[in-house]
């Protein structure tokens, strides 16, 4: 169980490295780590291999039990099986959700910057997306502009869609946080979908995941929460999520959304999310120590830089505010020395880029000698 080696992974038709294929930049963009999975879920999926019939396949019993148990442990929430929709991947939920939600016309809320996706799927359901900006304070703590959000909130909003550790700006929401936005959305009677497919992959020391939807028994039935072992166990080729929808009608609603559209998940993306959800924890303690480390790369880099970057509370992401090299798209300065982020603009917040530091130490150390230039300047 190494996470210093370096994987050669130009020759394996990988999204992430492919975007560069025969060009001498490093790719630090799209939320995939270049660790390779957990031994027990190698294993786990050798052996299934091994079996030589990969036929259509339900979710197994076993599985439901894994998860239920893993949120039991770790968040503290108790899940009923019935509660859980199988999903080919975490998108596909935001994009049921939009759906399953209001009617044509309706509005769904979130707050920028945010994954990309959260930005698309309103329009592809034929709902108005209502984005509102996150204030950053003079520390560099990304905060919500509570007043800003209920005034944006109109008689059609139906639905928020949240970020739970917030993807790009590494933000664990805390308790009080929550709880004001619980009072808003509760005010208004919207739903909430949390995606919170980063919630295990917490940085600073003493944090602990509050999923939305326990923080009150009475408003859980309002509450879409998505989840994936594909981000903290680097199993996204796996194609394995799921929804956690309490609500016998919505999950109803949502399922109907899927019909026909949505594929089922493959037998190997469930047989590695149980592998995932079961590991004793060994493996997943050695990732938290590495991104702990190259966090603390990512400080030293930008310390005294005119580049500005966020630290990010959870997360491999972290959120760099490139305006003063160019208002509109950075990202071309940063390509032309050798290393390859996400453009801001996707995100909603033009001038800023997001690094993904999911890569041995040494990959990050090279990243940061090619932009000497950049952060000496």
């Amino acid at each position: 169980m190494s996470f210093t080696k370096i994987i050669d992974r130009r020759a394996t038709d990988s999204m992430k490295w492919d975007k560069y294929k025969n060009q001498d930049i490093l790719p630090m963009w799209v939320a995939d780590m270049d660790f390779p999975a957990p031994p027990s879920v190698i294993a786990a999926l050798q052996a299934r291999i091994a079996h030589g019939v990969l036929g259509y396949t339900n979710p197994p019993t076993s599985l439901f039990d894994a998860v239920q148990s893993y949120a039991a442990a770790h968040y503290d929430w108790q899940i009923d099986a019935d509660w859980i929709v199988w999903l080919p991947g975490l998108v596909q939920g935001l994009n049921l959700a939009c759906r399953a939600v209001g009617e044509s016309g309706d509005a769904v809320v979130t707050a920028t910057p945010i994954y990309p996706p959260f930005l698309r799927a309103p329009g592809l359901s034929d709902r108005e997306l209502i984005a509102v900006p996150l204030m950053e304070r003079e520390d560099g703590v990304w905060i919500w502009d509570f007043a800003a959000l209920e005034a944006a909130i109109t008689p059609r909003t139906r639905l928020l869609l949240l970020c739970h550790p917030h993807n790009p700006v590494g933000r664990v929401w805390n308790r009080a946080e929550l709880d004001q936005l619980l009072s808003i959305v509760r005010q208004h009677n919207l739903i909430v979908c949390s995606d919170e497919i980063h919630c295990d992959l917490l940085l600073d020391v003493g944090l602990v995941h509050t999923p939305f939807a326990t923080l009150d028994p009475d408003f859980a039935a309002r509450t879409i929460t998505l989840l994936a072992p594909s981000k903290t166990w680097n199993i996204p080729g796996l194609g394995c999520a799921f929804a956690v929808i309490p609500d016998p009608a919505l999950r109803a609603r949502f399922r109907r959304e899927m019909a026909g559209l949505v594929p089922s998940v493959n037998a190997l993306g469930y047989i590695g999310a149980e592998a995932a959800y079961r590991d004793d924890g060994q493996w997943h303690q050695g990732l938290i120590d590495v991104l702990r480390t190259n966090r603390q790369l990512l400080a030293d880099a930008f310390a005294g830089s005119p580049l500005r970057i966020t630290f990010p509370q959870a997360t491999y992401l972290a959120w760099i505010d490139a305006r003063s090299i160019d208002p509109m798209n950075p990202l071309p300065a940063f390509e032309s020395l050798g290393v390859g982020l996400s453009d801001g603009r996707d995100f909603g917040f033009p001038g800023w880029l997001r690094i993904n530091f999911g890569c041995p130490s040494d990959t990050v150390r090279e990243a940061f000698k090619r932009l000497s230039p950049l952060l000496c300047a």
